[in-house]
């Protein structure tokens, strides 16, 4: 029996085995011409890879879980400080004209967005205009139990509200028309029908509507649109010039084309110009590979927040998922810090390793799964099994 694209869509259970038709492998690049992050060419990270043998390693690692979960085509970076770095291009970013991948494309970077939207508010955090024990309510009103569930609890994914991406009508409005404009309002609409899934603080459950109600938080409390005041107060500081919140199906180019089988008939499509307003706070953001690297680092080591406001993230909690603890819109893979990301077409996974200060970034355009398992996820175990084995990425939260 198909499984419904409610359950396939957005439910927390991972997709399954899906493979794509044979695909071309791209030469390797070398790290100056496939992408070496531009504001960082003088730092220890030298360019030209990170020796023959573990190239090597690496390479055939890549090439075999791309061919394994039949992934289009995919970026890797890795910067080990002392060593050296790696960045590589493979597969191609367009099934029907082979178009090669490019390591100097944009993406969408999905629930990476959350790190973004966690900061921003973490700012207000530190200048006491709010506190996050407060109660969403104080904010926002019309949240069930909202008098209990804290901007803690949202931002650790343990209040209890059910995902708006779980309701089944939810899917079938958004794939019945994936150009559609939504509102936060509306999003929120369609996860209040529904009752709370558990008591706040009770257990983790990744959900959406968390993330977009802290969205509105930001909004209400800066008196800026959330794209806005994470332009000025996020990005511009960061010096993140190839990273933004589109307010629609904008896309910079270059940028690969997605593919995806959540869709109505469950066959695969191209997402690439789908409208990304229904991840909103929670999802919406494009960047490329060289913010990616330099917003590992930040986010990781809180050079935005003040040292107490990013402990206070930092502090994780189990998830139920083997491996992976989570803070406050950040999580913890085997010492690994970051975040990973998955909309339809794409995924994504921005980690920082503090024990070796070391960086992975990972872009590819496709979210179909692999025996059960995010493909981006498959990548970023294999790549950490060969430069970081005591230090294996054991995976990211399921991000539907």
């Amino acid at each position: 029996m198909r499984r419904t694209p409610s359950r396939r869509l957005f439910a927390a259970a991972l997709l399954v085995a899906s493979v794509l038709a044979p695909m071309a492998v791209a030469p390797a690049l070398p790290a100056h011409a496939a992408g070496q992050d531009r504001s960082s060419r003088d730092d220890d990270c030298p360019p030209d890879g990170l020796g023959r043998e573990l190239n090597a390693r690496l390479d055939k690692a890549i090439k075999d879980v791309r061919t394994q979960a039949g992934i289009p085509g995919v970026v890797v970076g890795v910067w080990m400080p002392g060593k050296g770095s790696y960045v590589r291009a493979t597969g191609v970013a367009d099934t029907a004209t082979r178009k090669p991948m490019d390591a100097g494309s944009y993406i969408r970077i999905g629930s990476e967005t959350k790190t973004f939207t966690v900061t921003a508010l973490l700012e207000l955090v530190d200048e006491g205009r709010i506190k996050l024990d407060d109660p969403i309510s104080k904010y926002i009103p019309g949240v069930r139990n909202g008098h209990r569930i804290t901007l803690r609890h949202l931002a650790e994914m343990r209040s209890g509200l059910f995902p708006y991406t779980s309701d089944a009508g939810f899917v079938h409005d958004l794939l019945s028309n994936p150009q559609r404009h939504f509102t936060p309002k509306e999003l929120l609409a369609y996860g209040m029908k529904h009752r709370n899934t558990f008591e706040p603080g009770a257990k983790f459950e990744y959900s959406n509507s968390n993330l977009v109600l802290l969205g509105l938080v930001v909004e209400k409390i800066s008196g800026q649109r959330i794209e806005d005041f994470i332009h000025n107060r996020v990005l511009r500081p960061s010096r993140l010039r190839h990273t933004l919140f589109p307010t629609g199906p904008e896309f910079p180019e270059p940028h690969s084309h997605g593919y995806t089988e959540q869709t109505l008939s469950g066959k695969i499509e191209d997402s690439t110009n789908w409208n990304p307003s229904w991840a909103w706070s929670a999802g919406a953001m494009i960047s490329d590979l060289h913010d990616l690297r330099r917003w590992a680092k930040i986010v990781a080591t809180g050079e935005l927040l003040s040292p107490q406001t990013q402990a206070q993230r930092l502090k994780t909690l189990p998830t139920g998922f083997p491996g992976t603890t989570y803070g406050l819109g950040i999580l913890k893979t085997n010492g690994w810090i970051g975040h990973n990301g998955s909309l339809p077409g794409y995924e994504t996974v921005t980690v920082y390793l503090p024990s070796k200060k070391a960086t992975l970034v990972i872009m590819i355009n496709t979210d179909i799964g692999s025996g059960g398992q995010e493909p981006s996820t498959l990548l970023a175990r294999a790549v950490t099994q060969v430069i970081t084995p005591n230090n294996v990425y054991d995976g990211g939260v399921p991000l539907r």
